[in-house]
């Protein structure tokens, strides 16, 4: 149990009640609604306050938990030291070895083997793949679309010529049918003849008894925009599925749970994310310990983490680096038995030997530089943190009831209720995108527009095919800047970059304020940005618009000054080029009755009206 007692540090100081805050916070707004002002309503469906105090936590029931005791909110070991993993692609068994123990010299302790060619998964290649790897504080990953069963033997039978004690061999397969069911919409074989399938490589893996053989992918969900709670609610449902699917074949809760690893995707709501695998935790221990395990051990959730693609981005791209930090914090903080930091180049090309030596290096600093691993849970306690990580368990095992009320995941899926929620929200998260209430630095917002990136591409890497119905519907994999970046690409391919003219004119300091906000606008598109000091008169600005041979003309000036100044520079314009006005001035209804149609201002969809731009002018 924890321990209550608290050193009276601010006995001199008098408390301040609830009340005495609120009336504070009322005055500074000056008749400002606070629910409206300061209250978040997350895409999570629950709101934030801007503060939150002790008795807010007592509802709270894990409080007194200790790092390591039921049911883990804290983590469920009594350290913080997370495994730094990086993937290794093998093409060759020869240099994937060659390249892993290279990886072992410089702080990886998580090795994660991708199979692309089950042809390459022999007894000579697995021998070859793991010669020299014999440390039992090195973890083995490994990944293969199809033969897990026999790749799951080969590895069993290559430790024991090693020698090594299979009861402390650390690892990992990737088997989740489920998973690439939700992906892919199709089963290579039927449900009953797949889960028989799982089952036996349970029963297998029972040899490897520090192995979690069946990974429930719920960074699936994640990466095709679902929201924070529902990846949490659908991973919780999925490995649900398997604990009954195994069950239901004879295995007992303890080796069907101990089977299973999570992976989940780290994002950049930061405070949020850290909250997400406490809740996890916490909600995967209530789940094995409704099946009645023999122990606690069963119950504690193995979570890989691995930075989001949904949020990387290929302009700009060593912004990915702040992304992943971010999000590398976060998995550290939330207490994670293994991180992946995904190298910022990987989303346009083959991550290169400097952007996987910067992704290992962004979990060195935290654990050798910022000591994160050194201090176990250091969110506890937080009335922030604590209130945000219940507030996430409470909504996930809402939606995970509801699943399970339709029958399970795997019923729920063929139904299209977990595809349907994670589209509506994509669907949203890509309207907040798009009008840039959610911002990619870099891409839909502060575009470096000179910036070209069609040729560093790597071909078949940015292209992701649609996936098509079969057993059932697939969810989506996407990013969420895909559509600003194909707007960009676009550019860089037309035969004529569009011009964009700024027409400053009038009051200095809105002219100056509104085209900076076009010259931005624009250049999320890339078209080339032709910015002015001002003009004496909109006819001058004109005049020097049509010279510099500029498609679009932008007039930035005050509200007041639109009302004679934008028809004039229209009339003037002729028709030689695209005419917008820099705002939502109140005349704004006058102005479109005399043929002007286009405004750019902060209500404005910028991607839609960009889109509109291109068709209009061919790019």
């Amino acid at each position: 149990m924890a321990d209550k007692s608290n050193q009276p540090l601010f006995s001199d100081f008098a408390p301040v009640s609830t009340q005495e805050w609120m009336d504070k916070i009322t005055a500074d707004l000056k008749g400002a609604d606070f629910e409206k002002k300061l209250v978040w309503r997350t895409n999570e469906g629950f709101s934030v306050r801007p503060f939150y105090r002790e008795e807010d936590l007592k509802q709270v029931q894990y409080l007194d938990s200790l790092p390591g005791e039921f049911p883990y909110v804290r983590g469920t070991k009594t350290s913080n030291k997370w495994l730094v993993r990086q993937d290794v692609v093998v093409k060759d068994a020869a240099t994937a070895n060659e390249k892993a123990l290279v990886l072992l010299t410089k702080g990886i302790n998580s090795l994660g083997f991708q199979f692309e060619d089950e042809a390459l998964i022999s007894a000579e290649n697995i021998q070859v793949l793991l010669k020299n790897i014999i440390s039992d504080d090195v973890e083995l990953n490994f990944s293969t679309q199809h033969g897990n069963d026999k790749l799951l033997k080969l590895v069993v039978e290559t430790l024991k010529s090693q020698n090594r004690n299979l009861e402390t061999v650390k690892g990992s397969i990737n088997l989740d049918p489920i998973g690439n069911l939700t992906i892919d919409g199709r089963l290579c074989e039927s449900v009953e003849k797949t889960m028989d399938f799982v089952a036996e490589v349970v029963k297998e893996g029972k040899k490897v008894p520090a192995f979690q053989v069946v990974n429930v992918n719920g960074r699936y969900f994640g990466n095709a925009g679902s929201s924070i709670v529902q990846e949490l609610a659908f991973a919780l449902s999925a490995g649900n599925e398997y604990l009954s699917q195994l069950t239901d074949r004879g295995l007992s809760i303890n080796e069907a749970a101990k089977s299973l690893r999570f992976t989940f995707s780290v994002g950049s709501n930061f405070f949020m994310e850290i909250a997400k695998l406490r809740a996890g935790r916490m909600l995967w221990a209530t789940i094995v310990n409704a099946y009645k395990p023999a122990g606690n051990e069963a119950t504690k959730m193995v979570v890989h983490c691995e930075t989001s693609e949904f949020n990387k981005t290929i302009y700009d791209p060593y912004v990915n680096m702040l992304r992943t930090q971010t999000e590398a914090m976060s998995a550290a903080l939330g207490s994670c038995h293994s991180l992946t930091v995904q190298p910022f180049d990987k989303v346009f090309r083959t991550p290169n030997e400097f952007s996987e030596r910067i992704a290992r290096n962004q979990q060195l600093l935290l654990k050798e530089e910022s000591y994160l691993s050194m201090i176990v849970d250091p969110g506890a306690g937080s009335y922030y943190i604590e209130n945000l990580t219940d507030s996430i368990a409470r909504e996930a095992w809402k939606l995970f009831v509801e699943i399970e009320e339709k029958g399970g995941y795997l019923s729920a899926l063929k139904a299209g209720t977990i595809q349907a929620q994670i589209k509506a929200s994509a669907t949203e998260k890509s309207k907040a995108f798009a009008s840039r209430k959610e911002i990619f630095l870099g891409t839909n917002q502060y575009p470096n527009a000179a910036e070209t990136m069609a040729d560093a591409i790597e071909a078949g890497v940015v292209a992701r095919p649609k996936a098509e119905a079969g057993d059932v519907e697939p969810i989506q994999l996407f990013r969420g800047a895909e559509a600003f970046e194909a707007l960009r690409l676009a550019t860089e391919k037309s035969a004529k970059r569009p011009k964009v003219f700024m027409l400053t004119y009038g009051h200095l300091a809105m002219r100056l304020a509104r085209s900076q906000f076009s010259a931005n606008f624009f250049g999320c598109a890339g078209y080339e940005i032709i910015d002015n000091l001002g003009f004496a008169t909109v006819e001058e600005g004109v005049e020097a618009a049509l010279k510099a041979k500029a498609d679009i003309v932008v007039l930035c000036s005050s509200d007041e000054e639109y009302t004679n100044a934008a028809p004039a520079a229209f009339e003037k314009l002729n028709g030689k080029a695209q005419f917008v006005v820099a705002g939502a001035p109140a005349c704004m209804d006058e102005l479109k009755s005399k043929g002007i149609e286009h405004f750019v201002h902060v209500r404005s969809n910028v991607l839609e009206t960009l889109q509109g731009f291109n068709n209009v002018l061919g790019v």
